[in-house]
């Protein structure tokens, strides 16, 4: 674990309890990091630390349950993490979830009011709460999960589409801030955007045997591509859209 790419990095997932959670924990804790996960399912979340652990014998993974949806709760996170392990390298944002309709006109906009809370407040919030932490890290990074469809909506998935373009459009703000604070060196800490059609994971292909899921990442290559955030320096990643998929 010692000759890890992100040896001595502190790295907080947030959603750690999804598959994409699962597998970002595991590649960071591979990478040589101590990971932090969050998720508002304790269950899931024991689960996926666990899993972890296992996977990586001597590896530091932990997670706590923490309601994002609560800058003061979010805040706590961030400065309990930061105080614990000495330092905060990195937050990545891996909170998701979809609503869409059949057509534009039957678009629900109470898909809209939990879109917006799941895809948008929970970024501004980390964001917050996290950016002092990162700014004093001199490898922070700010990981952003986003779809293509921020860049090209269809009809039926207005909501989603629009809540994913608010969320790069926030996490592109935190970039400019860390540019501004870098001054003439540039950035020492980086906001990036990794964008994916949809994630498939394992169990995803044995519901549907027959999908092809075209154009999918697979949740173990999202996990490298976040690691690999890190492999390049801040002013290459930061303010970047970094395309898994076919661009539209």
């Amino acid at each position: 674990m010692g000759n890890g790419a992100l040896n001595g990095a502190v790295i907080a997932v947030a959603g750690a309890g999804g598959p994409a959670g699962r597998a970002a924990l595991r590649r960071l804790a591979e990478a040589g990091a101590t990971v932090v996960g969050a998720d508002n399912d304790p269950e899931r979340l024991a689960e996926a630390v666990d899993a972890a652990r296992y996977a990586h014998g001597g590896a530091t993974v932990t997670g706590e349950t923490v309601d994002l949806l609560d800058l003061d709760s979010t805040r706590d996170w961030a400065n309990r993490t930061e105080k614990e392990f000495g330092r905060i390298d990195g937050l990545v944002h891996l909170v998701g979830g979809w609503r869409g309709s059949e057509t534009f006109v039957k678009t629900r906009l109470d898909d809209w009011d939990f879109l917006e809370l799941l895809l948008i407040r929970t970024v501004q919030h980390t964001s917050l709460a996290f950016y002092e932490g990162l700014q004093r890290s001199e490898r922070g990074r700010y990981v952003l999960i986003s779809a293509a469809g921020a860049t090209r909506p269809t009809a039926g998935n207005a909501s989603y589409a629009a809540a994913k373009a608010a969320a790069e459009a926030w996490t592109l703000a935190l970039a400019d801030a860390f540019r501004k604070a870098g001054g003439a060196e540039g950035p020492t800490s980086a906001a990036a955007i990794l964008v994916v059609k949809a994630l498939v994971h394992d169990a995803m292909r044995a519901e549907r045997p027959n999908a092809k899921f075209a154009g999918f990442t697979d949740v173990e290559d999202l996990a490298e591509a976040v690691v690999g955030v890190w492999d390049r320096p801040a002013a290459e990643v930061n303010g970047h859209r970094l395309w898994l998929t076919e661009k539209p």
